[in-house]
């Protein structure tokens, strides 16, 4: 029986371009000059190759930060922009690079943006053959959206369901898929095919997440139909209805404070669960230095939260253009210039670095959480290689103890016998 993926934080991560350059341009393209010369060539962006040692070093990355698993190939990802062998090329390369890292099964979902049923299908199974995909994330087909009934998706999405070589998720993105309707009863009526294991909503209708996650009805049940939100400024309020969690790709920039946050919700609501209900309320305890004040976890995860949905502006507002921003300013990885047309090389309008002085300081919180937390796992670290050089230590004299044990009794015995005994200490030990 397909199962869904498993809770927590997904990165639906972008695909990384080499920086524009003579040497890399489309063929029969122009290329930039760096004169003011009007009749000067431009570039064409459109061909870009992919940089996959990026790709697999940002992958990684985001597995040893705790990203529970991977989007590839999705709308962060530029699908649309991919032929089949890039595709391919992109999957393979990522799960080459976290076998090779101590991740052999790390969770993939490989995403689709096709009409086409055997199209799709097709796609599905060039991942899994690639790169040992689990899962697929299938967007609502919309560019027919104003004459397609909710049967018509219902069936076409049963089609694919039923030809696909892995178990699907319902990706749907009003923005990029013509804005086309679909209600929770569609939902309700696909889960009930057994390869068709959860969904993604990027769209802000909670009522649509609540009616999803928080259902009675046995075939949403989280176990086999998972609700993932696409936005992060939605998490604590989506997994507070029941959701499996988020695939948001700034998430691929902050990924420890993204998943710091699913932690803290994650742990205190468990805590609530396993707290007695009060029988009656008490008196506040006076203060004292054994009563000392603390912050309320609540207070923690809507901090927390408010970061993520402040930084989550510049996704709003630029969509994979602010992400790759991001991406490469902060996070370290690829270059904001290197995206496919005709999505703009950077912020459009000749005003790029002061649009990035901006969303810099509406990052800044997000920033300083994401370095702390950077610097609280270097310290566990150092302290780990301490622990190990000092359990070295104690390990050395117990050896040592030993080796003076063992050579007593060898003297001991010669003395004895009158003999010599040729003893191997090492090979004892």
């Amino acid at each position: 029986m397909p199962t869904p993926p498993p809770p927590g934080i997904y990165v639906p991560v972008p695909t990384f371009f080499q920086r524009p350059s003579s040497s890399n341009a489309a063929p029969n393209s122009n290329l930039d000059s760096t004169n003011n010369n009007s009749n000067a060539p431009k570039t064409s962006t459109a061909t870009l190759p992919l940089d996959l040692a990026t790709q697999r070093r940002h992958a990684v990355h985001l597995a040893r930060c705790g990203i529970r698993g991977l989007v590839l190939l999705g709308s962060t990802g530029e699908a649309i922009h991919l032929s089949s062998a890039e595709r391919i090329a992109v999957v393979g390369a990522v799960r080459a690079a976290l076998d090779d890292a101590g991740f052999p099964d790390y969770p993939l979902l490989a995403g689709t943006a096709t009409q086409n049923v055997a199209e799709t299908v097709q796609q599905l199974a060039e991942a899994r053959t690639a790169g040992r995909v689990q899962w697929g994330l299938v967007l609502v087909p919309g560019f027919f959206a104003p004459h397609v009934s909710a049967e018509a998706v219902e069936a076409w999405f049963t089609e694919v369901a039923d030809r696909s070589p892995v178990p699907i998720l319902i990706y749907h993105y009003p923005l990029v898929s013509n804005n086309i309707a679909l209600g929770p009863s569609t939902y309700q009526h696909l889960s009930t095919h057994a390869n068709i294991v959860g969904a993604k909503l990027s769209h802000s209708t909670l009522s649509h997440h609540t009616l999803l996650s928080a259902s009675p009805h046995p075939s949403l049940a989280p176990a086999v139909f998972a609700t993932f939100t696409g936005l992060g400024q939605m998490l604590v309020g989506v997994l507070a209805m029941g959701g499996a969690g988020a695939i948001d790709g700034l998430a691929g920039v902050f990924p420890r404070a993204y998943v710091r946050l699913f932690e803290l919700y994650v742990a205190w609501e468990r805590s609530q669960s396993q707290s007695p209900a009060p029988s009656s309320p008490s008196p506040s305890p006076s203060p004292s230095p054994s009563n000392t004040p603390h912050i309320h976890p609540l207070h923690t995860i809507r901090t927390l939260q408010y970061h993520i949905a402040r930084a989550e502006e510049l996704v709003l507002k630029w969509g994979t253009v602010g992400t790759k921003e991001a991406m490469a300013r902060i996070a370290g990885f690829g270059t904001s210039a290197a995206a496919r047309a005709p999505l703009a090389a950077g912020f459009p309008g000749g005003g790029g670095e002061a649009e990035w002085d901006f969303w810099a300081a509406e990052l800044e919180g997000l920033r300083g959480v994401e370095e702390g937390l950077a610097g609280e796992e270097n310290r566990e670290k150092e302290d780990k290689k301490e622990e190990k050089g000092e359990e070295k230590g104690e390990v050395g004299e117990k050896r040592e103890e030993k080796i003076e044990q063992v050579e007593g009794k060898i003297e001991e015995g010669n003395r004895e016998q009158g003999t010599e005994v040729e003893v191997v200490v090492e090979g004892v030990l």
